[in-house]
């Protein structure tokens, strides 16, 4: 999921791709006279009903939803032009997505076909949200200058108290257990390199996870639900290499992939874990020494790798 013909904003496409075990294929966008632009999260709340978000050519938010075999814009009355989403989270019976609406938290809801909004108090934006069950959820991002972090609780969201961390912002939230919950984001420094950021919840409060590391950039995070968690992202220090965290619940080590040939940067930004194999799939680009971009997929668990 994401978009083609990066190099004009006006004529990208919003593009979904689905994997069927062996290969990959592309998923249209029906009812979209207007088209989708850059598409940035996907969700399944069950193996026929997805959901993803990002922005429309008209100036909207952009919502779809699908059954794996295509996908169809869904128009919500609550939202209009300016409104932003850029993460989505899926259970079955419930939807979230989170974003900003008028420099202000934005958090969208869907139970049961019925609409929600909540803006939360205070300047700030969401970019990840993470569900379990129908009564718990964590949404994350940054007020502009430190972490920003809200949880659902009985049936209403509201902002938390997060560690006061100057220049820190989260990215992505995955929830292993009600006790047991990764954020995952960086810490701008004054030298414009950006430290990592990893918080955990133990079910009281949040606290900060130790991870070394230079210039590296944390873009999503996976669990297996077992208390094992992997993390994706950059090492600008050593970009050519694809590059992921992985977390045990007691320390954080690097994972990477080989070095190019060539000069590159690999990012991967998106991140899950698959049980039906073991293996750890993500998804992100290659930038080439020429600023061109290319789609890449890794696997960890297994020796496949696929750049198309």
């Amino acid at each position: 999921m994401g978009q083609e013909s990066v190099w004009d904003i006006w004529q990208s496409r919003g593009a979904i791709a689905h994997w069927n075990g062996t290969a990959w294929s592309e998923v249209g966008i029906r009812n979209d006279p207007t088209g989708a632009g850059l598409l940035r999260s996907v969700a399944a709340a069950s193996p026929d009903r997805l959901w993803a978000v990002g922005e429309g050519h008209d100036g909207m938010p952009y919502l779809a939803v699908g059954d794996g075999s295509a996908f169809d814009r869904v128009i919500v009355d609550k939202l209009h032009v300016g409104d932003w989403l850029g993460g989505v989270a899926a259970v079955p019976g419930r939807m979230a997505a989170v974003g900003r609406r008028d420099k202000q938290p934005l958090i969208l809801a869907e139970t049961g076909g019925k609409w929600k909004l909540t803006q939360l108090k205070g300047k700030g934006m969401l970019y990840g949200v993470a569900l379990a069950g129908k009564s718990d959820g964590w949404a994350v991002g940054d007020n502009g200058g430190r972490p920003l972090i809200a949880k659902l609780s009985g049936g209403r969201w509201k902002a938390v108290a997060a560690p006061d961390i100057p220049g820190g912002y989260l990215r992505d939230v995955h929830i292993d257990t009600s006790k047991r919950v990764l954020a995952v984001g960086g810490v701008y420094q004054k030298s414009g390199k950006v430290s990592p950021l990893i918080l955990s919840w133990n079910g009281k409060k949040w606290s900060r996870v130790a991870a070394a590391g230079g210039d590296v950039r944390l873009y999503g995070v996976t669990g297996d639900r077992k208390g094992h968690f992997w993390i994706s992202g950059v090492d600008m220090d050593r970009p050519g290499e694809a590059f992921m965290f992985r977390y045990d619940g007691r320390t954080v080590k690097a994972l990477r992939g080989a070095d190019g040939a060539a000069p590159r940067t690999i990012r991967l930004q998106s991140v899950t874990y698959l049980p039906s194999t073991g293996t750890v799939l993500t998804v992100g680009h290659v930038v080439d020494a020429n600023g061109r971009y290319t789609d890449v997929i890794e696997r960890f668990g297994t020796p496949e790798r696929t750049e198309p």
